[in-house]
């Protein structure tokens, strides 16, 4: 029974039983008609949810870091200058990864638990004159620390700048989950994952992928083969792939993405928010404070919790997995063992949430940490009574 327990880490998500359902499937001879009759409303529900108005989708067998590597590999070549900022650990390994693919990364320090710094990056757009840089790749949503960056202030930030670099964005843990508006933005290709807000397994990479990036693929030459957008492109036009597809996987992404259609995207961002504000309103009920060092930054998938001085948060975490067969996150990086890392994304309710936050409490009581139990479940019940009254009076 105590596979029933949610998990609260922020991915994989929980999984709706009809979408589980969907990619429980017999096998299909990926180079019918059958599959081109699946995979084709995949890929258009996933414009609807990026908020595409024109370019391409590429669905590949990978993770959200294969679908770093997609895009730049498909628009880069060795010795490009990218221009990045690292504030936390996501945002670090993207730089890490277009490092050991022989890019120049220009890196702007930005310390953890803020988020994309706009002036510095604005700053350094106007002083490339001779235009070097040839991507700005910023993480929407740093998992590691809970923090949101402005995509909208960096488009701004390059436009002042006059600048005619890719914008390239993680939205792993974003989309799906929180408002993302791809051509509103201007972002050049964005990068999710099937396993974060689309409440699937791990498997696939998720992009969208602008005309400007399309036509940047004609020049260059990092090399790629697997991940080759060409290739996809090719065979898209009959629903086929270049190789064999997650075909379970993509059945039960078109399935999610009806999900959330029928509870309507604007209506599950909402209901993010309004899940992540209980677990702040527990959070600040403990005394202690979210890795995100101001409200405008706050994740609305992940709260980073700092636990107090002389406590562990790792240690929480084990103790949950351990005594409970509860999942929370790890500390990672600069901030590992000085937070905890409480999920609230994909298929969640109050109810869910307020299970998570008993169990924490009962974990820090354990430690022995200074909490009184109840206290953060009580704020969170007291937010989402009031909340679910205001919704319900909206949607009237």
């Amino acid at each position: 029974m105590y596979s029933q327990n949610p998990v609260f880490i922020p991915g994989p998500t929980n999984m709706p039983e009809v979408v589980r359902k969907a990619c429980d499937m017999p096998t299909l001879d990926h180079r019918s008609p059958a599959f081109a009759r699946l995979f084709k409303p995949a890929v258009a529900g996933v414009k609807r949810v990026l908020k595409m108005d024109q370019g391409e989708v590429i669905i590949l067998p990978s993770t959200g870091t294969g679908g770093w590597e997609a895009a730049i590999s498909n628009t880069l070549s060795p010795g490009d200058t990218v221009l990045a900022a690292r504030f936390g650990m996501f945002s670090h390994r993207w730089i890490d990864m277009c490092q050991r693919h022989g890019l120049n990364v220009q890196i702007i320090e930005t310390p953890w638990g803020q988020g994309a710094p706009l002036a510095a990056i604005e700053a350094a757009l106007k002083a490339d004159t001779a235009g070097t840089i040839k991507a700005v790749l910023a993480t929407h949503n740093e998992t590691a620390t809970g923090v949101r960056s402005d995509i909208a202030g960096i488009r701004r930030a390059m436009d002042a700048a006059g600048h005619g670099a890719l914008l390239l964005v993680d939205g792993v843990s974003s989309i799906g989950s929180m408002p993302f508006d791809m051509a509103g933005w201007g972002v050049d290709i964005a990068v999710a994952g099937s396993q974060k807000g689309f409440m699937l397994p791990a498997g696939l990479a998720i992009l969208g992928v602008s005309p400007k990036a399309i036509a940047a693929m004609e020049t260059a030459t990092l090399p790629r083969t697997f991940f080759d957008f060409r290739d996809m492109l090719r065979t898209y036009a009959a629903g086929g792939y270049p190789y064999t597809p997650a075909v379970g996987l993509i059945a039960g992404l078109a399935r999610a993405i009806e999900v959330l259609e029928d509870e309507g995207l604007e209506n599950v961002y909402a209901r993010h928010h309004r899940l992540a504000e209980g677990v702040r309103r527990a959070v600040a009920a403990w005394g202690m404070t979210p890795c995100a060092v101001s409200p405008d930054l706050y994740s609305d998938t992940i709260t980073a919790v700092v636990v107090p001085e002389g406590c562990n948060g790792t240690d929480l975490v084990k103790l949950a997995a351990e005594k409970y067969d509860v999942a929370f996150g790890v500390g990672l990086g600069e901030v590992a063992g000085k937070v905890f890392r409480i999920g609230h994304l994909g298929m969640l309710t109050d109810v869910m949430v307020l299970s998570g936050l008993a169990a924490a409490e009962m974990c820090m009581a354990d430690l022995g940490w200074n909490i009184r139990l109840g206290s953060g479940v009580a704020a969170a019940q007291d937010y989402f009574r009031g909340s679910a009254r205001i919704m319900a009076l909206a949607a009237e």
